[in-house]
């Protein structure tokens, strides 16, 4: 329970007329109707889903087809990939982020403003590829091996019977690979942090820039809220699909 503390503040705090976090003086729905009327918060706002629903949605497919690829290859091969796409998991943030803004200042010289949206994208793609990956590979360890080469007797050309067959066998491990890919993307700061320019910020810099000029409105937490509850509504979604899925297959 003490984990959710945390969360349950700030869902108490997004309802607090008061802008003094010290004090509930009333009940008020006021912050979730201003949550867009301030032009820097739903900019930030604006950037963060944007970001990351394109870097979550590119993860899900180059995530799915290297997965296939590296299921492919020989085991001690297979071995290897899966080392190299650990590291971005248990490297540290500040790493990552340090390290990605030395390679995108290589490309200053060419592309002087390449900080930005792009450089945020690529960035979140890097650090949640491999949880996509990782969500993916078991599915296919538990899907029939033959099933790809049967397609293939019965004439489906390589690409469609990837499309046709395996993918929609792996679609569990697919969703819940976007599932952590967004929620790591969204709610990243340290390497968001190094990657962005151009006055490009996502809601975690907006904070932290807030926060430092003593400006932070009250709307954050009335927007952190609503995310919490649509991240747990896609949560149940998902639980009930698997079980209507378990049931369908034990009929």
């Amino acid at each position: 329970m003490i984990l959710y503390a945390s969360i349950i503040l700030i869902a108490i705090q997004s309802f607090n007329s008061s802008t003094d976090v010290n004090t509930f003086k009333s009940f008020t729905f006021e912050w979730y109707a201003k949550m867009f009327s301030n032009r820097s918060l739903r900019s930030a706002i604006f950037n963060t889903i944007t970001v990351s629903i394109v870097s979550t949605l590119l993860a899900a497919v180059l995530g799915t087809f290297i997965s296939v690829g590296m299921y492919s290859l020989a085991k001690k091969k297979r071995q290897l990939m899966m080392l190299f796409n650990n590291i971005p998991v248990l490297n540290a943030d500040i790493v990552t982020g340090i390290s990605l803004m030395l390679i995108f200042s290589l490309l200053l010289p060419l592309f002087p403003y390449i900080f930005g949206p792009f450089t945020l994208i690529v960035a979140h793609l890097f650090f949640t590829l491999p949880y996509v990956i990782l969500s993916v590979i078991p599915k296919l360890k538990e899907m029939d091996p033959n099933l790809m080469d049967a397609s293939l007797d019965l004439g489906v050309k390589p690409f469609k019977g990837l499309m046709k067959v395996i993918v929609p066998s792996i679609i569990p491990g697919i969703f819940s690979g976007m599932l952590l890919a967004f929620t790591m993307s969204i709610d990243d700061f340290v390497i968001s942090y190094y990657t962005t320019g151009n006055g490009f910020d996502n809601l975690s810099i907006w904070i932290y820039g807030s926060i430092g000029r003593k400006s932070l409105t009250p709307s954050v937490y009335a927007f952190s809220t609503s995310l919490t509850l649509v991240t747990l509504s896609l949560i149940l979604v998902y639980q009930f699909i698997k079980a209507r899925g378990k049931r369908n297959v034990k009929k």
